[in-house]
């Protein structure tokens, strides 16, 4: 099978490229590093060409109210070609609880883009994923001044980047759900909880303060960003992941 992986030179796409080529699959990524712009549609028809599959983990270059346009242009362009080229199956990697925060901009784009691909033209899966591990360093270096790491207690229940790529392997070489799953880590922590666990990992000397105004994920308030029944649960840990080395 023939599968284009659009932002396949990332951190899910480039993994994903792999494992489905180590399955015997055609796989081809494609972004901007390979001659692929989904905002004007250059190279997107060649990009398509033959494949039975499209699996979507392009990421919008920002995070704020300018997002929602990038996945509208960005997801008509890639239904259209899709059409277009005789795509039969559209995958796009969302995020647990994206409709229940619309109080985030880059909450409420994603919605859009999975609304976007649900009311477009071919068949299709939504795999939202938890929040990523290899993240959890950058969400710290959002609100730290050095010495301490401002966090709040905002319960999350993240997922190894490899993790997701499993699933998403699974959904994509597989018939269309024309639905959403949901995948996520094994355990849930709050998000400060998190924090102190990482620092004492990496032997970093700063301190975590709990603080439920700071960062982006001070906006949720309950459990929006956990799994709900029905949910994919992934085999690793995020202690077993930070003592690997990771």
């Amino acid at each position: 099978m023939k599968i284009t992986v659009i932002g396949g030179t990332g951190l899910i796409g480039s993994q994903l490229v792999s494992k489905l080529r180590e399955a015997g699959h055609t796989a081809v990524p494609a972004s901007l590093s390979t001659g692929v712009d989904l905002l004007t549609g250059k190279g997107i028809d060649e990009a398509l060409d033959g494949a039975e599959t499209v699996v979507n983990v392009s990421n919008s270059p920002t995070f704020d109210a300018a997002s929602p346009d990038f996945f509208r242009t960005t997801m008509g362009t890639l239904l259209t070609a899709g059409e277009r080229t005789g795509v039969r199956h559209q995958v796009v990697l969302s995020i647990v609880g994206v409709d229940r925060i619309p109080q985030l901009d880059y909450y409420r784009a994603k919605t859009l883009q999975e609304e976007l691909l649900r009311n477009g033209p071919a068949a299709y899966s939504i795999v939202r994923a938890t929040q990523f591990f290899e993240f959890m360093d950058d969400v710290m270096s959002w609100t730290s001044d050095g010495e301490t790491v401002r966090l709040p207690a905002t319960r999350l229940q993240p997922i190894a980047a490899a993790d997701v790529v499993a699933a998403l392997a699974e959904v994509v070489t597989a018939a269309p759900l024309d639905d959403t799953v949901d995948v996520a880590g094994p355990d849930v922590f709050p998000l400060d909880e998190i924090g102190r666990v990482t620092l004492a990992a990496h032997r970093d000397r700063r301190s975590v303060v709990t603080d439920d105004t700071a960062g982006m994920f001070a906006a949720v308030r309950g459990d929006e960003l956990i799994a709900g029944p029905g949910a994919r649960i992934a085999p690793t840990s995020y202690k077993e992941w930070l003592g690997n080395g990771s």
